[in-house]
């Protein structure tokens, strides 16, 4: 639907969608839909900058993720929650906040930016997708980088449909990454508040304390040993991830730890609406 004037009519050019009600008109390649214009970042942070660049190489990426980053994404099971509710199902399911990174061929991509594996831009705040036509929402994080949660569960409520389910996960020990903004970090109550109109099938640690502490780890001997001169801050920074990501897979082990979740680096919830 628009997201302007909230009317599903429109007139399909060959580049272009047009409201029929309001007259606003949105890009369009083919399949791919463009319902928003990102302005572009406002990081002045080398590494951001490195990782707004290296979106766009999505295989390269991810490899480096799950690699070099601080976080151990092995407990997350994403790959679980697809195959228990997508694979083989038929689903309208939406990865918001993709990013250029493909979780399945029958998962829609949604984003902010345009990449090359993105079929729609859009403002999740205002999903231009009408009232209770989506079976399942995949929000990885991305609720960090937005300036309501709250609103942004709340377009997710409202598209999907009666007991539609959503994987949602949100950090908790982790640095400053502004990809493109960063603006908030919840605990494993804050996510319960968040979801407490939802039906939560389950909430726990999915990235482990080793990772919460290797981010604030790496940033703070950064910090220590560049006496104030940013590139070295940098340069120190790239050389601590690489020499010490081997320990954050520790967090296989100890996420099962009864208080993990006290410092976990971030916390995934899997719910219905009611």
């Amino acid at each position: 639907m628009c997201p302007n004037c909230k009317v599903n009519s429109f007139l399909l050019g060959s580049d272009t969608l047009v409201c029929n009600n309001c007259w606003i008109s949105y890009g369009r390649s083919g399949d791919k839909l463009f319902f928003y214009d990102f302005p572009g970042s406002s990081s002045t942070n080398l590494i951001d900058k490195l990782k707004s660049k290296m979106k766009k190489f999505s295989s390269l990426y991810s490899l480096l993720i799950f690699i070099i980053s601080p976080v151990c994404v092995a407990n997350m099971k994403v790959k679980k929650f697809i195959k228990d509710y997508v694979n083989g199902k038929d689903v309208i399911a939406l990865n918001i906040g993709s990013g250029n990174t493909t979780l399945h061929e029958n998962i829609t991509n949604i984003d902010l930016i345009k990449y090359n594996n993105v079929d729609m831009t859009a403002d999740i705040l205002n999903l231009p997708i009408i009232d209770e036509s989506v079976d399942v929402i995949l929000n990885i994080a991305v609720l960090e980088h937005v300036a309501s949660p709250e609103k942004a569960v709340a377009e997710f409520k409202r598209i999907l449909k009666n007991d539609g389910v959503v994987y949602c996960y949100f950090p908790f020990m982790q640095g400053l990454h502004a990809s493109p903004f960063d603006c908030s970090r919840r605990t494993i109550e804050g996510m319960r508040l968040l979801f407490k109109d939802w039906e939560i099938i389950e909430l726990r640690d999915a990235t482990g304390p080793t990772s919460g502490f290797l981010w604030i780890f790496q940033e703070y001997f950064a910090i220590l040993l560049s006496f104030g001169f940013k590139p070295l801050y940098t340069i120190l920074n790239m050389l601590l991830m690489v020499l010490t990501f081997p320990l954050k897979f520790l967090d296989i082990l100890l996420i099962h730890h009864p208080m993990a979740k006290n410092i976990s680096s971030g916390y995934a919830v899997i719910a219905k609406k009611k």
